[in-house]
C-alpha cells in the first residue's frame, strides 16, 4: 500500500491534437508520486496531452463493478486525436473482462497492458476480478491497433511468462529482463521507454 497523492494525478490538462490518454492503476495503489504511472501522467501533461489518471475506488478492497463504472465514465471523456489506454496489474483484468463491451461501444486506438496477472494468482482482496478465460476476438476488437503487452520476467503474478492470449490476439510483447511486477520496488519510477511509446507506438518498451 502507498500514500494518497493529489495534485498532478487529478486535474487533466487541456486537450491537444496528440494522444488523449487514460491511465488505470492496480490493486493497493493510491497513486504514490514515485510510481511510474504518476510520473508518466505528469510528463505527458507537461507536453500538453490530455491525461486522465483517476483514483479507482477502494483500491485495497476493490469491487469489479465500481471500477468498471469509472472505466466507462473516463472512456467517455477521451476525445481528440488518438485515444490511448494504459493499464497496470489489476486494471489489466478490468480491461480483459470489459473488452467485449468496449468493442461493442467504441474501440480505442491503442492499448498497453503492463504486468497482466494470471487469474489464479490474484490475491483474495482482488478475487472478484478473476476470469475464466480471455475472449481473444473481443480483446483484439477493443483496440484498433495491435495490443501491446509488457511483462517482467520475474513477475510473481505471471511466473510462466507472457500470457498465452497475447499470441492469440497478435499482441506485441515486450518482456523485461530482471524485472518483477513493474513497480517502484523494482525501479520503475521514471520510465522513459514507456513515455516514448505513448508518443510513438513504434517505440519498444524496455526496463527502466
Amino acid at each position: 500500500m502507498s500514500s494518497v497523492s493529489r495534485g498532478a494525478a487529478e486535474s487533466p490538462a487541456m486537450a491537444s491534437p496528440g494522444p488523449s490518454l487514460l491511465i488505470l492503476h492496480g490493486i493497493d495503489n493510491e497513486r504514490p508520486p514515485d510510481h511510474w504511472q504518476h510520473i508518466l501522467a505528469a510528463a505527458l501533461r507537461e507536453r500538453g496531452h490530455r491525461v486522465l489518471y483517476p483514483q479507482l475506488p477502494e483500491p485495497c478492497a476493490p469491487r469489479f463493478e465500481r471500477w468498471q463504472e469509472v472505466l466507462w465514465a473516463r472512456l467517455a471523456e477521451l476525445h481528440g486525436g488518438e485515444r490511448v489506454v494504459i493499464c497496470h496489474s489489476l486494471a489489466c483484468c478490468l480491461w480483459l473482462r470489459s473488452a467485449a463491451a468496449v468493442a461493442a461501444r467504441d474501440p480505442i486506438d491503442r492499448l498497453l497492458l503492463v504486468s497482466p496477472p494470471e487469474s489464479a494468482s490474484l490475491p483474495d482482496n482482488g478475487a472478484c476480478f478473476r476470469y475464466e478465460g480471455v475472449d481473444a476476438p473481443a480483446l483484439r476488437a477493443s483496440c484498433r491497433s495491435p495490443v501491446r503487452v509488457v511483462c517482467g520476467e520475474l513477475d510473481p503474478y505471471r511466473p510462466d511468462g507472457p500470457p498465452p492470449w497475447a499470441a492469440e490476439v497478435g499482441a506485441e510483447v515486450d518482456r523485461l529482463s530482471g524485472v518483477g511486477h513493474v513497480t517502484p520496488d523494482d525501479g520503475h519510477g521514471s520510465w522513459q521507454s514507456c513515455l516514448d511509446w505513448c508518443l510513438d507506438p513504434a517505440a519498444r518498451i524496455e526496463p527502466r
